[in-house]
């Protein structure tokens, strides 16, 4: 499968961005503050045939000595093919030397324990939305 990796936001279609962080029900964030959001982002990845974006993520960090990983997607035709880990890596790349806490649904706690992240045992979380995070299983 061909695809490219983009590591900025330039030329991204963020509508598409936007279908794919919704479908899994990562983000609720309209399209332009989807935008701001990875352009605000200390590393991006995006994954591209053609034109078509077929998976994103996204990092925030000081550069230094600590990161986190947030908004790990696939389009759902592309999944099982080790897409994601492509996502992840490249992100790791780029805050390379830093802690990494890596931010993703319930449903998907196990994937990244094989790719060697270790659930925490410490860790609290405050949201705008409680009840939806709540009932989605982020939070207790």
């Amino acid at each position: 499968m061909k695809y490219t990796i983009e590591k900025t936001c330039k030329n991204i279609d963020f509508q598409q961005v936007y279908e794919i962080l919704h479908f899994y029900g990562l983000s609720d964030l309209d399209v332009n503050t989807q935008k701001q959001v990875f352009e605000n982002s200390y590393a991006v990845v995006f994954l591209r045939q053609k034109d078509k974006i077929i998976g994103v993520g996204r990092a925030i960090s000081d550069g230094i000595c600590q990161a986190a990983i947030y908004n790990i997607a696939i389009r759902e035709e592309y999944r099982g093919k080790g897409l994601g880990k492509v996502v992840v890596d490249n992100l790791l790349s780029q805050v390379q030397g830093c802690n990494v806490i890596l931010y993703t649904h319930p449903k998907h706690i196990g994937l990244y324990e094989h790719w060697g992240f270790a659930k925490m045992n410490t860790g609290y979380a405050m949201y705008k939305n409680e009840e939806h995070y709540r009932k989605e299983g982020f939070i207790d």
